[in-house]
């Protein structure tokens, strides 16, 4: 199978990292897509993603699989005796649910919207709004606040180990910095936490 990304996006390196954790990283062939040159805008790499966005995984029968999540749950299902990375009970995988959602809608987007509108990376295909973009940084700030606020006497997100509600939450604190958003010094949890999350092999990925 292969899999179109671009190696430095926050999307792609949600899905290496949840691979790397259960050893699968040799499982599929990396692709690199230029997404600033417009690679992903393509006649070809829309018959892959009519959504134009990476990852895109591209099976051996010549099916696509589009969305972060989506992929991570293919291999979830896939391969059943790696790690649970989206919970084991039903509670768990509720929680962990739960949590991506989250951490999606309050946390990952408006980092997202503040790099686009902000930075004007993708000026050539889309309308900045310079004061939404600042806006959603705001919303990006508070969420680090409430996730210090939760992760005080926790190792982990939820479930009390290591799933993909750390993976897409540490990759958004590392995506943050390209919009200058940081962990504040005084929150001491928030950081013990990445810095955990970051010693982990996988994060290398």
């Amino acid at each position: 199978m292969k899999i179109f990304e671009t190696k430095s996006a926050p999307n792609p390196r949600r899905v290496r990292i949840f691979m790397a954790e259960k050893g699968l990283l040799d499982k599929a062939e990396f692709v690199q897509v230029d997404i600033e040159k417009g690679e992903n805008l393509t006649p070809e790499f829309k018959a892959r993603n009519p959504m134009k966005k990476v990852p895109v995984m591209e099976l051996d029968d010549g099916s696509c699989l589009a969305e972060t999540m989506a992929i991570c749950r293919y291999f979830e299902e896939s391969y059943p005796d790696t790690p649970k990375l989206l919970g084991e009970t039903a509670l768990e995988k509720a929680q962990v649910e739960q949590w991506l959602r989250w951490i999606e809608l309050y946390f990952f987007m408006p980092t997202g919207m503040c790099f686009q509108h902000t930075t004007g990376y993708f000026k050539d295909r889309m309308n900045p709004i310079k004061e939404w973009g600042e806006e959603c940084g705001l919303g990006v700030e508070k969420f680090m606040h409430f996730l210090n606020k939760h992760l005080e006497g926790k190792e982990y997100i939820c479930c009390d180990k290591f799933t993909a509600a750390d993976i897409n939450a540490f990759t958004t604190v590392a995506f943050a910095r390209v919009v200058n958003i940081r962990p504040k010094p005084e929150q001491t949890n928030l950081q013990a936490w990445y810095d955990r999350i970051k010693a982990r092999p996988s994060s290398q990925a």
